[in-house]
C-alpha cells in the first residue's frame, strides 16, 4: 500500500469533513451541509464521482446523485447525466423545482442548465487513473471469457488490477465501490442525506444503481434516520436498504447499530450485496460499517475534530 496515496485518500476526507463541522457550528441546514460535502467531494479525483468518475464499457462517464430531506421527505435525484459538473446539485435542483423526484439522462442535463448549474464537456469528469481501470477491467473480462471457453486465461488479465497500490489506491480498485455520501443531523435535530457516483467500472452503457434511488441507496427521515450507501447497487436496490433501516428503527424498534448491523451483514448478503453505508439518527448517533475489505469513511461533530477510517480494524 502506498502511505502517499492513503495519506492523500485521509486528508480529502479530513478537510471535508471539517468544513461540514464548521458549517453545522454556525447553524447550517442539514441538507445544505450534505449537498456541500458531496459536491466537494464531486470535485476531488480520488473518489468515483464527478470529476475522476469511472468509465462505462463504451468509454464514457454517466453520472446518478440523489439528495433526500428528512424534515418531510422530500428527495429529487438524476440518473445517467453527462455533463453537469456536480449531480449531486442537480438531483438538489430536481426536488426544488421541478416538481418530480428523478429526471434522467439528456433531460436531467438540460434542466440542470435551465437551473444554471455549471456545464463541463464529456471528456472533464475522466482522469488517466480511471482510463487505466477501464483496461484493466476489460482484459480482465477477456481473461474471464477464454477461461469459460474451456482455454486457459492469461495470468495478468485474470489478476489486472488486484492490488490497490497498482490501481491507485489503498483498497483494491477493482473490487472497490467509489459512491460518495453525506448524512447530516443539524442543530434543529433535523436529518439530510446525499449520494453520488460514477457507477461501476466497464458498466452496460444505460445502467443505474442504487445512488439515485429514494429507499435504496440514500434515505433521510426525521423519525428515524438518515443513511447513504455504496456497494452492489442492484442487490441495495433489491434490498430497498436505506430504507429497511429507517422501518427497523420506527416500525420495529431498533436501536440505529442493529438495523444497520442486520442490513449490512444479514439481509444484504441474501441477495448477494457487498459494500457498506454510513447512517447518522434522530439522536445524533452515527453507524459506519461494510462487509468488505475497507470503505473510506469519517465522521464529526458541530466544531469538532474529524475521525477518519479506511479499514475494518479502524
Amino acid at each position: 500500500m502506498s502511505a502517499d496515496m492513503e495519506a492523500r485518500y485521509r486528508a480529502a476526507l479530513a478537510e471535508i469533513l471539517a468544513d461540514g463541522a464548521s458549517r453545522l457550528a454556525r447553524g447550517d441546514a442539514a441538507m445544505d451541509v450534505a449537498v456541500e460535502a458531496v459536491r466537494r467531494l464531486e470535485e476531488c479525483e480520488l473518489f468515483n464521482a464527478g470529476k475522476g468518475a469511472v468509465y462505462t464499457a463504451d468509454q464514457r462517464h454517466e453520472l446518478d446523485a440523489s439528495v433526500m430531506d428528512g424534515r418531510d421527505r422530500s428527495a429529487g435525484a438524476v440518473a445517467g447525466v453527462t455533463r453537469v459538473r456536480n449531480p449531486v446539485l442537480a438531483a438538489r435542483a430536481v426536488m426544488a423545482h421541478s416538481g418530480h423526484v428523478m429526471l434522467i439522462g439528456t433531460a436531467a442535463d438540460s434542466f440542470a442548465f435551465e437551473q444554471g448549474l455549471e456545464r463541463v464537456a464529456p471528456d472533464w469528469f475522466g482522469t488517466p487513473q480511471r482510463l487505466a481501470q477501464l483496461e484493466q477491467a476489460r482484459a480482465s473480462a477477456l481473461g474471464q471469457v477464454l477461461d469459460h471457453d474451456g482455454q486457459q486465461a492469461v495470468t495478468d488479465a485474470g489478476t489486472a488490477g488486484t492490488t490497490g497500490e497498482a490501481a491507485g489506491g489503498p483498497i483494491d480498485e477493482q473490487t472497490k465501490f467509489g459512491t460518495v455520501g453525506a448524512v447530516v443531523r443539524d442543530a434543529a435535530g433535523h436529518l439530510a442525506a446525499a449520494t453520488s457516483t460514477g457507477g461501476m467500472t466497464n458498466k452496460r452503457p444505460g445502467r443505474v444503481g442504487d445512488s439515485p434511488i429514494p429507499g435504496a441507496g440514500c434515505y433521510a427521515d426525521d423519525r428515524s434516520v438518515a443513511v447513504s450507501c455504496t456497494g452492489t447497487g442492484e442487490a441495495f436496490i433489491r434490498a430497498a436498504a436505506a430504507h429497511e433501516i429507517g422501518a427497523l428503527m420506527r416500525i420495529g424498534g431498533l436501536p440505529l447499530a442493529d438495523a444497520c448491523a442486520r442490513v449490512v451483514f444479514e439481509e444484504l448478503p441474501t441477495v448477494g450485496g457487498d459494500g457498506g453505508l454510513i447512517a447518522v439518527d434522530t439522536l445524533g448517533n452515527v453507524w459506519l460499517g461494510f462487509n468488505t475489505e475497507g470503505m473510506y469513511r469519517g465522521w464529526v461533530e458541530a466544531g469538532g475534530v474529524p475521525v477518519v477510517g479506511v479499514y475494518r480494524d479502524e
